[in-house]
């Protein structure tokens, strides 16, 4: 019995240490995992840069830059806060990605249907296939890279400091307002990127307590506007996918200079999905509460 209960007070000890460690070096592990995140991400776009307008390299570079900055995340919550990261556990990826993508697709496919729908989407014909696969291993890199940044490291740490609803709001709209280093830019399609894309991702994030879901939704809907729709994306360029298509009218309707994201239609899809995934995450206990007590409680239990 003394044994045991030694054995017990030791493993208590430890688990203590490393919640408090958890607790006290919040900032030192944010400011580490973002860092080297993205150096590995900085360095797979410098890469990605050099080959040029190659759509077989870009390919390859985009899915490698993915597959490197999971690596590279794992490592580096490993090493800061000496778990396993569950987040990006292998088992059932591959089905979390191949729905949540269909999903994001079908998202952005629904925002470009009702735009068609005014007449201010017109196919002109068929755009390139060989540009298209570029750009499909290219969003694939930078999904899994913002997801893993903004929910990943970002959300899921400022939830500790603050809960899960400020964090969300606060995530989101720093995710909003970096679009606005974009070329064609503007205020009014950051703050709709904060809304529906900075809100629903992260719900689906909350929803899963898994970062698979949230990148196929991230990837999906890219790749739809870019590499199928050919449509301005983000405000940083429309570029040529698989269909020669052109988006003419109101800003309101169709997005402006910013693309469909800007639009009344993106933001109002937007904004039910996440309405969805907060339900789901009530439903399963995932939302940590604000208050002090119960939101350390919560975080140090993790019941997903």
């Amino acid at each position: 019995m003394n044994n045991l209960n030694s054995a017990s007070a030791v493993t208590s000890e430890r688990h203590e240490k490393h919640s408090g460690g958890r607790r006290r070096g919040r900032g030192m592990r944010l400011l580490w995992q973002l860092l080297v995140v993205l150096a590995a991400v900085v360095l797979a776009r410098l890469i990605s840069a050099a080959v040029g307008g190659n759509p077989w390299l870009t390919f390859g570079i985009g899915l490698a830059t993915g597959v490197l900055a999971i690596a590279v995340y794992a490592w580096v919550v490993r090493r800061t806060e000496h778990r396993a990261p569950a987040e990006v556990s292998l088992k059932s990826a591959a089905p979390s990605v191949a729905w949540s993508t269909g999903a994001g697709i079908a998202l952005f496919g629904a925002v470009i249907g009702l735009i068609a729908l005014g007449g201010f989407y017109a196919i002109n014909g068929l755009g390139s296939p060989a540009n298209a696969l570029g750009l499909l291993g290219f969003m694939a890199g930078a999904a899994v890279s913002e997801e893993l940044i903004f929910r990943g490291i970002l959300f899921r740490i400022v939830e500790e400091w603050t809960g899960t609803w400020i964090a969300l709001v606060l995530v989101g709209l720093l995710f909003g307002l970096v679009h606005l280093l974009n070329a064609n830019a503007t205020l009014v399609g950051a703050l709709a990127i904060a809304i529906e894309a900075g809100g629903m991702l992260t719900a689906a994030y909350i929803a899963t307590r898994k970062l698979w879901v949230p990148i196929g939704l991230h990837f999906g809907w890219n790749l739809a506007a870019s590499a199928i729709f050919s449509t301005e994306l983000s405000g940083s360029g429309a570029p040529t996918g698989l269909l020669d298509a052109t988006t003419a009218g109101p800003a309101l309707l169709t997005g402006g200079d910013f693309g469909p994201e800007a639009s009344v239609y993106a933001v109002a899809l937007g904004m039910l999905a996440t309405a969805g995934f907060m339900w789901m995450a009530y439903r399963r206990g995932y939302v940590v509460p604000v208050r002090r007590s119960d939101r350390a409680h919560m975080i140090e239990t993790r019941p997903w």
